[in-house]
């Protein structure tokens, strides 16, 4: 027998001084155990890609991957090894369907990751736009802070820069009424420098005043508001340049990232589907061959290996439990003889002392009878 099947044969768990009784299993069980070896190499595989996209540390990845490996391999090994076929289907199969689920289990865990790995291209191309989306949230989350501030701000400077415009508007028409008056365009339609026009220009130069004034309050608050509306942009756009925008790719984005191209892609889909899939039947492998197979020479060896150690401790057991339930019987029938004669011997002694006291009873009646008859 070579070192390798040798070696895959200690990976089905099963034991080597039974198998050599029956060499026709050895094929069978070195195909068990190599399966279990190789399940083992896919979970170091899948857990050192999943710890290096966590630590980016190809140390921190063959050291944890190497222990999830070793961790899976002794997993599958022991729930391979703890099936025993008895040559019932039901039985057996409810013997394995608890471990036909931890199974399941146990390839979903690992499969993730690989599927990470084999889509990874696009992944990496639906990272970058997941990392803009989170990027455009941010700065929408800043942006809000600041915004009614600025909106505050604006509509005073509307509100300012509108009575501005009222003013002027009204200066306006009153100077072009005055102007109208001037040359015969307008008013009373003759053309002088008359009363009339004087009392208009006056309006129009009051309103100028009026404007004048009011340029002198609105504009210098205009240019304040204005400023600082712009601090407040400057303000936004230097929170927004200061944002943490570390590289976006973490193993809980990567798996979101494949989800997203799942959704939006049916291919991606299903290949995720039938990668998934294809880990289930690697990883139950093992359990479906011991299920199936019909009871080979191995299993009847096994059997009778073991059944002559529960024969043996029943045997002792038996023996042991008899031995204590006659003892027992024993101490009890000793102990109720023993009290029997207890009580007896007690009895007769106070039989004795009633006869006693009877006896003395009686002889003082007899004295007492011979007195009162002197």
């Amino acid at each position: 027998m070579s070192n390798l099947k040798r070696f895959f044969l200690f990976c089905s768990g099963i034991d080597l001084s039974i198998l050599e009784k029956c060499p026709s299993d050895e094929n069978k069980y070195a195909g068990i155990g190599a399966t279990v070896f190789f399940t083992g190499i896919l979970a170091f595989c899948s857990a050192g890609y999943a710890l290096y996209t966590v630590f980016d540390s190809y140390f921190a990845a063959l050291l944890f991957g190497s222990v999830w490996g070793a961790m899976i391999f002794n997993l599958d090994r022991y729930i391979v090894s703890s099936m025993k076929s008895r040559g019932s289907f039901w039985k057996d199969f409810g013997v394995a369907f608890p471990r036909l689920l931890m199974a399941v289990l146990l390839a979903l865990v690992i499969s993730k990751p690989l599927e990470l790995k084999i889509f990874e291209k696009e992944i990496n191309a639906e990272l970058l736009v997941m990392e803009q989306e989170v990027y455009k949230t941010q700065e929408d989350r800043v942006k809000v802070r600041y915004t009614q501030q600025v909106l505050d701000q604006q509509k005073e400077i509307s509100v300012l820069k509108k009575e501005i415009e009222e003013k002027t508007i009204a200066r306006d028409e009153l100077a072009l009424m005055a102007l109208q008056e001037a040359d015969g365009t307008g008013g009373s339609g003759n053309k002088n420098l008359g009363p009339i026009y004087r009392a208009k220009k006056q309006k129009a130069d009051d309103a100028q005043q009026e404007l004048n004034q009011l340029l002198a309050i609105n504009l210098p608050l205009i240019e304040s508001k204005e400023k600082g509306v712009q601090d407040l942009q400057n303000t936004v756009q230097t929170e927004i340049s200061s944002l943490d925008r570390q590289a976006y790719g973490g193993l809980a984005a990567r798996m979101d990232a494949l989800d997203r191209l799942g959704q939006n892609s049916e291919a991606i889909f299903l290949a995720n589907i039938f990668i998934m899939l294809l880990f289930i039947s690697i990883e139950s492998a093992p359990i479906f061959v011991k299920l199936i197979a019909s009871r080979s020479p191995y299993d009847y060896l096994l059997h009778d290996h073991e059944q002559v150690f529960e024969m043996a401790n029943l045997e002792s057991t038996t023996l042991r439990s008899t031995e204590v339930n006659n003892k027992l019987t024993l101490n009890t029938e000793v102990s109720f003889h023993k009290t029997k004669a207890k009580i007896s011997a007690e009895k007769a002694e106070i039989d004795e002392l009633l006869r006693q006291r009877l006896e003395e009873l009686k002889k003082q009646n007899l004295t007492w009878d011979r007195m009162n008859g002197a």
